[in-house]
């Protein structure tokens, strides 16, 4: 659904996008994560058709997306920070968007109306919280039946029970109708729920993008105890991160967690133990490497 190849792009001899590559599938709902100044928010607004990239190509459904409106009309984008015309209400901005999408669902309108039973249709969006805002946003978004459904920090400013009522409905909307959803987010653990696919950006490029299941099986958290000292790891091992409380070493180790287990139990430990290893340690320990410095409050 989406195709960025070799991206580039430049501010003032700044290099934002270092020819960048990501791709995601269609009906996949792919999180965006990376460090502050990592390059998401200039990503998004190569796919949203904003910026003009410097070199490279950006595709959705296969064709470029700068300055195309048919491409713009299968999309729909939910910014961190919201824009609204002033003194439109909810219902305004519903004709709106019917102008601008072709498929708005005017029924679906209606029948999510229960879902925000605090927004006032006909009063001035401006003039509601940053939460109900937030809101207006995902119920004209979801109407749109877009293809895609791009979210720059979607949920910021729910309250729980809100959060988890429309990620139910994104849900709900990707299994009936195939939807993309990029997700760009710093709540890891709120991704892990929701996303399949996950892509982690440094310095303009996408260091890593896999399934989650596979990243999850990529690293190894471990426990061991040994009766003695620690006695010396198989070369084959390579160790992110070590520490130790008495006897019971916690090990990140990267590979297979259960070949990493097998080779441990030839050392005949008294404990071994895998334990689970969030998002948030994952893209703490994949950029460990590069310039992170890997922070012993996570055990």
């Amino acid at each position: 659904m989406i195709e960025v190849n070799n991206l580039v792009k430049e501010f003032d001899g700044f290099r934002a996008l270092d020819g960048m590559n990501m791709h995601v599938k269609k009906g996949a709902i792919y999180g965006l994560v990376g460090p502050n100044g990592a390059g998401k928010s200039t990503l998004i607004r190569h796919l949203t058709g904003v910026y003009r990239q410097d070199g490279g190509e950006v595709k959705i459904a296969g064709e470029n997306v700068y300055e195309n409106p048919k491409v713009k009309a299968k999309f729909a984008y939910i910014p961190d920070d919201l824009f609204y015309f002033m003194s439109a209400d909810t219902m305004e901005m519903k004709r709106f968007y019917q102008g601008i999408y072709p498929k708005f669902d005017e029924k679906m309108f209606y029948r999510l109306m229960e879902y925000f039973p605090g927004v006032d249709p006909k009063k001035a969006i401006r003039s509601l919280s940053k939460g109900m805002q937030k809101q207006v946003a995902f119920w004209l978004a979801v109407c749109c039946r877009p293809e895609l459904l791009i979210l720059d920090e979607p949920v910021d400013g729910l309250d729980p029970v809100m959060r988890r009522q429309i990620w139910s409905i994104i849900m709900a909307d990707v299994a009936e109708t195939d939807t993309t959803v990029l997700v760009s987010s710093h709540n890891l653990r709120e991704l892990e729920d929701v996303c399949d696919h996950v892509g982690i950006m440094h310095k303009g490029k996408v260091m890593i993008e896999r399934s989650l299941s596979d990243l999850q099986g990529s690293v190894s958290k471990i426990q061991v105890a040994f009766q003695a000292e620690m006695p010396k790891l198989p070369e084959s091992f390579e160790v992110l991160h070590m520490s130790n409380t008495g006897r019971v070493y916690t090990l990140i180790v990267k590979g297979n967690p259960a070949e990493a287990k097998a080779q441990l139990e030839k050392m005949h430990p008294m404990l071994i133990d895998i334990l689970p290893l969030t998002l948030e340690e994952i893209f703490i320990y994949e950029l460990g490497g590069v310039d992170y410095e890997v922070k012993d409050i996570l055990f």
